[in-house]
């Protein structure tokens, strides 16, 4: 199979991993692969699935990426995964909650606010996973991390049912945000359902559905995203055949008479626009300097 470079933006299924939709690539032929921004079994939604060289821009995908949720929660329960899947623990009455108070709590996320990590995750604790410690029995430490909430909407109240749409930063569990909204109505609550409708910079309308990629796999070739499009806040700069040698050993790329602002990440292209090299740019008073970040070509 021809290798493939670039990104492809999938509808993942619920009922699936998100492993399994690389898994499925990877048996194709397709041999460097992974994805970006892990979906729960249970969800469905926007899974960004790196191929080739598309795998090592995997960190700048996640700095300051945006992700948007449809999400669904149901009042009166806790399970241990926070979710519909989990082993139910408690059973409670929602029926003194109201719908203003329901809505009051999760407009009050919005902002810079510490969440709790839930006990079934991938985040480590003394070099292993909190699922694996989960699944052994073990307590684990209640580890919190820090997020950002920029926009929420609430779509439907319909006790004991509540459905709601949050822009928020990379890494946030939208099962936390259940648990403690369940916590504040003092009644419990888990995640139902739940969309993810973006994950920067692509969003559902881009996204193609997996199971159109399994029965005709043709599609393929057609959906990769090239990764400067993955990147769009960057820059581009192209580079002619002198200077190729230079980056690849590590020298940083130097124009006279250029400008450019300072900090700015940068694609480095072949003049036939194959991406070479991720790089930041530095302003000096002899021109701009690019320092490599990351090398494309291997």
């Amino acid at each position: 199979m021809e290798q493939y470079h670039g990104l492809l933006v999938v509808n993942k299924p619920q009922g699936i991993t998100s492993a399994a939709c690389t898994y499925y690539l990877k048996k194709m032929g397709q041999r460097k692969i992974g994805h970006a921004g892990t979906l729960d079994p249970m969800a469905q939604g926007v899974l960004l699935i790196l191929l080739g060289h598309g795998t090592k821009i995997f960190n700048y995908l996640l700095e300051g990426g945006e992700k948007v949720y449809k999400a669904t929660v149901c009042f009166g329960q806790t399970t241990d995964t926070w979710d519909r899947e989990g082993k139910v623990l408690t059973t409670q009455s929602w029926e003194h909650i109201t719908s203003e108070e329901v809505r009051e709590h999760i407009f009050s996320w919005k902002g810079i606010n510490k969440q709790l990590i839930p006990p079934y995750s991938a985040a480590k604790y003394q070099g292993q996973p909190l699922y694996a410690l989960s699944r052994k029995g073990e307590n684990t430490p209640h580890k919190t991390k820090k997020i950002e909430i920029s926009c929420v909407e609430v779509l439907t109240i319909n006790l004991p049912y509540v459905t709601f749409r949050v822009t928020c930063s990379s890494g946030t569990y939208i099962r936390s945000l259940a648990h403690s909204l369940g916590m504040r109505m003092r009644c419990g609550a888990v995640l139902t359902e739940l969309t993810r409708e973006y994950s920067y910079p692509f969003g559902l309308d881009t996204a193609i559905p997996f199971e159109d990629l399994v029965t005709n796999p043709d599609l393929l070739l057609d959906r990769i995203i090239p990764i400067t499009a993955a990147l769009p806040d960057w820059s581009i700069v192209v580079v002619n055949k002198s200077e190729v040698s230079q980056i690849k050993n590590g020298i940083p790329l130097f124009r006279r008479d250029t400008t450019c602002l300072s900090g700015k990440k940068t694609v480095l292209l072949l003049e036939d626009g194959t991406p070479l090299a991720l790089a930041e740019a530095m302003n000096t008073s002899n021109g701009a300097v690019w320092t490599l970040l990351r090398g494309l070509w291997t």
